[in-house]
């Protein structure tokens, strides 16, 4: 099955995690899956890791994490993390040099699908709809909140819209084409003029015949608000406290178990843009070299993938005063001290009009141009009644509301994912910027032996460690402010040791960015030597090794002649 998925639709489940094994069973050389915890409706959690064993296990390499599908409609990140899979994969087969360089010193981390159960509301051939965990929240026995409740009514296999007409309603037909429904204008409409209220497909908990709340928790549990990092009780969806879902307990565990990891990437839709932290702060607070790297590797991004990049908080935050907290790009910057982003993959407004979104358009919605010329894009393009994005409004008896028309956008293949014919194309380049990410992480070699013989029995040793990576091997000034990473251990095995440490602590290493501002006159802040004055008989070898939490292991045997 791994080489017939064209990443031109959903996968379930099990074909999921079908897909997964079979990319296993065929390059067993490069890739492992494991189970790293139970959903809350006991589906396994799989990771995947992927570098070349035969340079080394996966733990002696720095990594790059890779995590999807942490909400349950963003179907789009799930293709994408399978697509990276596929990149590494293939790339290494046929030699591309960066994969290959990269799959040698560097390790991937992959879950391709954080929330099983909500995917598998979200594709059941009678869709049901949660933001991200199905677990009845916060009323534990389920029952529902007053108000409107998202579902199928009428058992075709989609959740569209659901529009009545009224002379006092909020939505008017665009003048171009009734079918499209936009906001009235400030200034009103002329009395008889039609007018539609609008909601989502569903029902409607302790109707009163004239009032439609909004549910407290429309959406339920947002497990991307469930990470310890600026968790509030008052956050919407944020769950009971930190870490209080199964799904997000068992990958901060599976994370933090790997302390190999470098940097990390959520996927998500939609917007079409790479963002980063900070989701609770201004730019100017943060450590500046960290801001700098951020925006040094967005152009990177941007040229690999075509999305542009933003700070959450900068660019897309509307209200300062009540911020995006308790999400996981946040948590691996503010706790891992890593590079943590999150892509929203897919543009509806883009495709149709060339023009990006605005970057407040999970608050405002589209302009009415951009709706109109998204409605015309998705006429023209393939799919049948279930992935149509727009359908045509029809009559429905509703249980609760009486004659009601449904249609409008379906928003799982319009707004929310890309047609399925374009996912392919969508998720390309994302797999060359996770290998520019991981090749930028710090590494560390021996790359200097010096043996001097002192008497008869008697030896000097001279090690050089090298950070031949990008970043430093505290990877972010965040981490090395807050004291998070521990430094390089350079270790001597194999003879008596009448000199200094067997056990040698050296500190932290810069990588080639320092290069951007030493103007090449910065020394070697990347080098360190450790030294040993030992006992022995020539002949004798011992083993040195250099290991560091997020850098990797090096070792090498020196024989004394």
């Amino acid at each position: 099955m791994a080489d017939t998925y064209d990443f031109d639709r959903f996968l379930r489940y099990d074909e999921l995690m079908a897909w997964i094994d079979d990319l296993a069973t065929e390059h067993p050389e490069l890739v492992t899956v494991e189970t790293y915890g139970q959903s809350h409706e006991g589906r396994d959690l799989r990771l995947v890791t992927v570098t070349d064993e035969a340079t080394g296990s996966h733990d002696t390499k720095p990594a790059h994490w890779i995590d999807a599908n942490v909400h349950s409609v963003e179907l789009t990140a799930s293709v994408a993390a399978c697509r990276v899979l596929q990149h590494l994969v293939e790339g290494f087969v046929s030699g591309d040099e960066h994969v290959t360089r990269a799959l040698r010193t560097r390790t991937f981390y992959v879950v391709p699908r954080v929330n099983p159960d909500g995917a598998e509301w979200a594709l059941a051939d009678t869709p049901r709809y949660r933001r991200s965990s199905v677990r009845n929240w916060p009323l534990a026995d389920g029952r529902r909140w007053p108000g409107h409740a998202s579902e199928d009514i009428d058992g075709d296999g989609r959740i569209l819209q659901m529009r009545i007409a009224d002379q006092d309603g909020q939505w008017m037909p665009h003048p171009d084409d009734e079918r499209l429904l936009v906001p009235v204008p400030l200034d009103g409409l002329a009395a008889g003029a039609l007018r539609y209220r609008l909601f989502g497909e569903g029902t409607i908990e302790d109707f009163d015949g004239f009032t439609m709340l909004k549910p407290r928790f429309p959406q339920g549990l947002d497990m991307n608000r469930n990470f310890p990092a600026g968790w509030g009780a008052t956050v919407p969806g944020s769950g009971d406290h930190p870490l209080s879902e199964p799904e997000i307990d068992a990958l901060v565990r599976a994370i933090t178990a790997r302390t190999n990891i470098c940097g990390f990437n959520a996927f998500h839709t939609s917007g079409g843009v790479l963002l980063r932290p900070s989701s609770t702060a201004a730019d100017d607070t943060l450590p500046p070299n960290d801001v700098w790297v951020w925006k040094e590797l967005a152009k990177r991004g941007t040229e690999l993938t075509g999305y542009p990049a933003h700070s959450v908080y900068e660019d897309f935050t509307w209200d300062t005063t009540e911020t995006m907290s308790g999400a996981s790009d946040d948590w691996a910057y503010e706790h891992l001290g890593v590079y943590g982003w999150t892509t929203e993959f897919w543009d509806l407004a883009h495709a149709a009009t060339g023009e990006k979104i605005s970057t407040h358009f999970w608050y405002t919605g589209p302009t009415n141009d951009q709706a109109i010329a998204a409605l015309r894009w998705l006429d023209n393009q393939p799919g049948n009644a279930l992935t149509a994005g727009f359908v045509d409004w029809y009559p429905f008896d509703h249980p609760q509301l009486g004659p009601v028309e449904l249609g409008g956008w379906n928003d799982l293949h319009s707004w929310q994912n890309p047609p399925q014919h374009l996912l392919a194309d969508e998720v390309d380049g994302h797999g060359a910027f996770a290998v520019v990410q991981a090749l930028s992480a710090p590494c560390i070699e021996i790359k200097h032996t010096v043996v001097e013989q002192l008497g008869t029995d008697t030896w000097r040793v001279d090690v050089g460690i090298a950070n031949t990576g990008w970043l430093p091997t505290y990877v972010t000034e965040k981490a090395n402010n807050d004291s998070i990473v521990r430094p390089i251990v350079v270790e001597l095995e194999g003879a008596e040791i009448i000199g200094g440490p067997s056990r040698q602590e050296i500190g932290q290493l810069a990588g080639s960015m320092a290069a951007r501002f030493n103007h090449g006159d910065g020394g070697s802040p990347e080098r360190a030597l450790a030294s040993w004055i030992v006992r022995c008989q020539p002949g004798t070898e011992l083993t040195v090794e250099a290991t560091h939490q997020r850098a990797g292991t090096t070792s090498i045997s020196i024989t004394f002649q």
